[in-house]
């Protein structure tokens, strides 16, 4: 370490600092560095219970850094204790110096002291975190629909009537009533979901603008089903653009949409390609497995626009994140996992089944070795073991170890996180 990078201080943000340590995050991400007091209040305000940290440099913040309370769900259902890591920045004056590593490892060292199981970040660069321990766990995708050549009846009711359901259109305040108890049905039965507190629907409805961004409010349209329950909702806005021969060319872009039924999924993304003018949809984040394409009477009208890795996991605790979820098989299997921060490594024996799992400490011979960061990528369910097997970054110490551990880790439906943070 550099004489200069020693002299670096690395705390717990306070709140006078909160001006200084914003104008770092903002310069960071490339953002206008200028922070106003309606800013700063919104900043406050949407992140209750927040652990923020910076590097600062003779009192200067030249590294910013935040982590928040979180639950993830695992395969099974089961709400998982996470350490959610975002805000993390550095200026480009001080990149190379470790700061990122100071901060990371004390926030991990702490997230592991508390007793989180995990912890979690939505990478903005692929390169940064696998040296920390993180693996890409879910996969996002995104589609957009060529609504013309969807197939869909424009003179058709939406949704169909022989459900009972129908669309309404409704406010922000109405989404922020509605939103969290349909959004808590959803989590248990969608791995990879992620927990949001009372700000997160604050601030995706305009109530709180911690960045300072103009806000533009969106369309809001909820799924009611024949007993006139909520089923699903999604916010979405549309631009304004016409052909030289005046047509339409109008995009609907959705921000969220969630549904905790198909039919609910159905109405919303058909209301989406019935609205007058708009000729194309794109979907926002959505899982790999999506039932989107498929609900159109042409699939091809939907085209991959993105597809790439998304949520991030650190294994913190190797025995709790394996008991914590479901296995569709039986079997054994013992997992030597590596972790240079030394929170979580050693050898395991996994012992797993339909009616629960044990994970336990071993001398027993190793089947696999991997890295915690290879074990985060698997926990989730989507990740082959024998795929990484075949990349190097699983190592078989028995043969036929890799396709074992696919038959007891892999899970039936692909987890997705709906969230950025």
């Amino acid at each position: 370490m550099s004489r200069r990078s020693a002299a670096l201080e690395f705390r717990q943000t306070e709140d006078n600092d909160l001006a200084d340590w914003m104008r770092a995050l903002k310069t960071g991400f490339l953002r206008s560095p200028v922070v106003t007091e309606e800013q700063l209040a919104a900043r406050r305000a949407a992140t209750p219970g927040s652990r923020t940290s910076g590097a600062y440099d003779a009192g200067r913040c030249v590294g910013t850094f935040r982590s928040f309370p979180q639950e993830v769900t695992a395969v099974g259902g089961a709400a998982v204790p996470a350490d959610a890591i975002t805000n993390v920045s550095v200026l480009p004056t001080h990149r190379r110096r470790g700061v990122l590593s100071r901060l990371m490892s004390d926030d991990l060292a702490a997230a592991k002291e508390r007793g989180d199981v995990l912890a979690t970040l939505i990478a903005a660069e692929y390169r940064i975190y696998g040296r920390y321990g993180f693996g890409p766990a879910t996969t996002m995708t995104e589609w957009a629909v060529d609504v013309a050549r969807s197939g869909l009846d424009s003179r058709a009711p939406v949704p169909d009537p022989r459900d009972g359901g129908r669309i309404d259109l409704v406010d922000g305040a109405e989404i922020r009533k509605i939103g969290p108890a349909l959004h808590a049905r959803l989590r248990p039965a969608q791995p990879g979901a992620v927990s949001r507190d009372e700000s997160w629907w604050e601030v995706n409805t305009g109530v709180l603008r911690p960045y300072g961004d103009e806000w533009s409010e969106p369309f809001y349209a909820v799924y009611r089903s024949a007993d006139d329950e909520v089923e699903g909702a999604v916010s979405y806005r549309a631009d304004d653009r016409w052909s030289d021969a005046k047509q339409p060319l109008n995009t609907a872009s959705v921000n969220w949409l969630l549904s905790v039924t198909p039919a609910a999924e159905r109405a919303l993304w058909h209301y989406l390609c019935s609205v007058d003018w708009i000729t194309r949809v794109k979907s926002g984040w959505r899982s790999p497995d999506d039932l989107l394409p498929l609900l159109l009477p042409d699939p091809r009208a939907a085209r991959i626009t993105t597809q790439a890795d998304w949520l991030w996991i650190r294994i913190l605790d190797v025995v709790r994140a394996l008991e914590a979820r479901t296995y569709d098989t039986a079997g054994a299997l013992v997992l030597e996992v590596a972790d240079a921060a030394g929170l979580t490594g050693g050898r395991y024996l996994l012992d797993a089944g339909p009616d629960g799992a044990s994970c336990t400490p071993t001398d027993r011979g190793a089947d696999l070795t991997l890295d915690v960061a290879e074990l985060a990528s698997l926990w989730l369910g989507d990740e082959s073991a024998a795929r990484l097997a075949r990349l190097g970054r699983v190592r078989e110490e028995r043969t036929g170890a890799a396709r074992k551990a696919d038959a007891l880790l892999r899970s039936s439906a692909r987890p997705w996180c709906p969230d950025l943070f």
